[in-house]
């Protein structure tokens, strides 16, 4: 009789290895699909180098020194090259993923932010020394251009139409607006005192100003120039989330334990989530259909529905989780992985999304801060 059943044992475990090796294939599939594709995730650390992170094999690579004070990291869309600014050696820098070499072009003292154009052939920073907005050319690597700006700039974003470049001057609590091809400064609007993080909509029509130190929020007319109105917020932000369509503004702030959400329309502040302890920073998965936000002094993740509005079961990552990024996925997929920074523990947490579960935490280096993820 024992015989007899073991023809059906062999099929069951053939099925549930095949179904092992599809799961590895969907978790991991860019390493199976090309055997020399590396996945890398680049935390900077607070002694001013990267730690590379091997996100198939799940380990560090390399740890690689840059630059001091790294005020700001991210990966080029379309070249295999993590960017980032030193505002101490008041430098933009590029590492050639490949290589891992590494070159610093000089832009002036203090700039702290940067961003790349929608077709990824400028990059824009700021010296805040010297109020300037600056243009560099990441194929030659070298300054293109520099206009006045107000004072203090500390935060660039291109609008995703390509026309202009806005730039947030936190002493003269203005958003300068510039054309993009130009940098010519086209408009100086006031809005709320000590501006220092922007979300423009999709369509390039609205800019949200917001400020660590306001409770309100600017919300800026692009094509008139105009202050529209100063919305008043639950608590003081730190980060800001649009749904891909733009019509929801989503606004984390610790003080008020929660998440607001503001109709981009409208302009009316809607409804509010209480999450956690803190939550300070968020990110969504590419359809919209769940958003990730960190604890930073619960030490967790919080997975939301955001169509429902539902909260899910808190994830438990390290202490004072930060800056967040999702595995690389072809268009059209869900990424298979959620990267978290723990700035306190100093470590990168790993968490599968399928499950909404911690796969593992990697030691990267003291005080970990900014996060960046490249396929090469």
């Amino acid at each position: 009789m024992s015989d007899s059943r073991n023809p059906r044992i062999y099929i069951a475990l053939v099925f549930l290895l095949i179904s092992a090796t599809v799961i590895l294939l969907r978790e991991h599939g860019p390493s199976f699909l090309r055997p020399n594709l590396h996945m890398y995730a680049y935390v900077s650390t607070s002694d001013g180098s990267l730690t590379v992170i091997d996100l198939v094999g799940l380990r560090v690579v390399a740890h690689i020194p840059v630059a001091s004070n790294i005020s700001d990291l991210r990966e080029h869309a379309s070249r295999d090259e993590i960017w980032g600014v030193s505002s101490a050696d008041g430098c933009v820098w590029v590492l050639d993923a490949p290589s891992r070499q590494i070159t610093r072009i000089p832009v002036g003292p203090l700039p702290y932010s940067f961003d790349f154009s929608p077709s990824g052939n400028r990059i824009y920073t700021t010296s805040s020394a010297n109020d300037q907005l600056i243009a560099v050319d990441p194929a030659s690597r070298t300054v293109l251009g520099r206009a006045k700006t107000g004072s203090e700039p500390i935060a660039v974003r291109a609008a995703p139409d390509n026309s202009k470049v806005l730039v947030l001057n936190r002493r003269s609590s203005t958003l300068s607006i510039h054309d993009a091809p130009t940098l010519q400064q086209l408009a100086s609007v006031p809005v709320i005192p000590q501006p220092d993080q922007v979300a423009i909509l999709p369509d390039s029509s609205l800019a949200f100003v917001t400020s660590r130190s306001q409770n309100r929020l600017s919300v800026v007319d692009l094509n008139r120039a105009l202050l529209l109105t100063n919305l008043e917020l639950a608590g003081k932000p730190t980060d800001l989330l649009f749904k891909p369509d733009g019509g929801e503004l989503y606004v984390v702030a610790p003080e008020s334990h929660g998440l607001q959400i503001i109709d981009t329309w409208t302009h009316e502040v809607g409804d509010y989530m209480v999450l956690g302890s803190a939550p300070a920073t968020a990110i969504a998965t590419p359809d919209a259909s769940e958003m990730y936000v960190a604890d930073r002094a619960a030490g967790r993740i919080m997975p939301v529905d955001i169509l429902n509005r539902r909260i899910g079961r808190p994830i438990s990552v390290g202490a004072s989780p930060s800056a967040m990024r999702f595995s690389p996925t072809d268009p059209g997929e869900q990424p298979s992985m959620l990267l978290v920074v723990d700035e306190d523990s100093a470590d990168l947490a790993i968490l599968r999304t399928r499950t909404d579960s911690l796969i593992t935490m990697l030691p990267v280096g003291s005080r970990p801060q900014h996060l960046a993820v490249k396929i090469f």
